[in-house]
């Protein structure tokens, strides 16, 4: 039986970068589908999802009343994949920050693990574009999570990565409420902790040309206090 994997872009006002983004994914591999959850964009990017998922039986559309952000994103994703049964599932931007191109490399790590990251920082600093500042507090955001939760990756806060059914459906989806960095670090450190095995591949990070960036002080004062609660709650024995 074929293995299939299912893409979830997020998406909030990305009109221009879907409908370039979209056939290129579908080109890698045919038995990649694509999930996008959007949230009520107002310049029409649920609209064209919806009437090319009617023609195009490898493209989905999850609608939603309004913007609720990146991590309630990615859940709703992850039931409807567990629903309908993927193998393989991604989490993967909108904006062409992450590569197309990779995705043959994350099909052939997964092979071998249940997550596969791709990794800005594995192989030095492998991000394009990005204001100093912003590369800075990406990078040592990552240091501060390997040191405090434990976590031996390199990249917890990227958002290019693929996992295993099996890896979703030992996560209490319902009880993850983090969005943003700290969504990220919290799917991995939980996976991590129930012993599931985790690689990284390394990526070019380029940063969106089309469209503004979703980041906000919010997302980064949501990951600062989340490496703690994980530790504190992993310590207890209640992740």
């Amino acid at each position: 039986m074929t293995e299939r994997a299912l893409i979830i872009i997020p998406t909030y006002n990305e009109l221009k970068n879907i409908t370039k983004l979209i056939p290129e994914v579908l080109s890698k591999d045919e038995n990649i589908e694509i999930l996008v959850v959007d949230d009520n964009s107002p310049d029409g990017t649920g609209d064209y999802v919806e009437e090319l998922s009617k023609t195009n039986d490898r493209v989905h559309v999850l609608r939603r009343a309004k913007k609720m952000g990146l991590g309630t994103a990615y859940i709703a994703g992850f039931k409807y994949a567990l629903e309908h049964r993927y193998d393989f599932i991604f989490e993967m931007d909108a904006d062409f920050s992450h590569d197309p191109k990779e995705i043959v490399n994350f099909l052939k790590a997964i092979q071998n693990y249940d997550l596969v990251l791709g990794s800005r920082y594995k192989n030095g600093v492998n991000v394009i574009n990005w204001p100093m500042k912003r590369l800075l507090l990406s990078y040592f955001a990552n240091i501060y999570t390997r040191v405090i939760t434990g976590l031996p990756v390199h990249d917890a806060t990227g958002g290019f990565k693929c996992f295993r059914r099996s890896v979703l459906e030992a996560i209490n989806l319902d009880k993850i409420k983090s969005n943003g960095y700290a969504f990220q670090i919290e799917m991995t450190f939980k996976a991590y902790k129930k012993g599931f095995r985790i690689t990284e591949i390394p990526i070019i990070f380029m940063d969106r040309v089309t469209g503004t960036s979703k980041m906000s002080k919010k997302i980064v004062r949501e990951a600062v206090f989340m490496v703690w609660k994980l530790r504190l709650r992993s310590f207890v024995g209640l992740l």
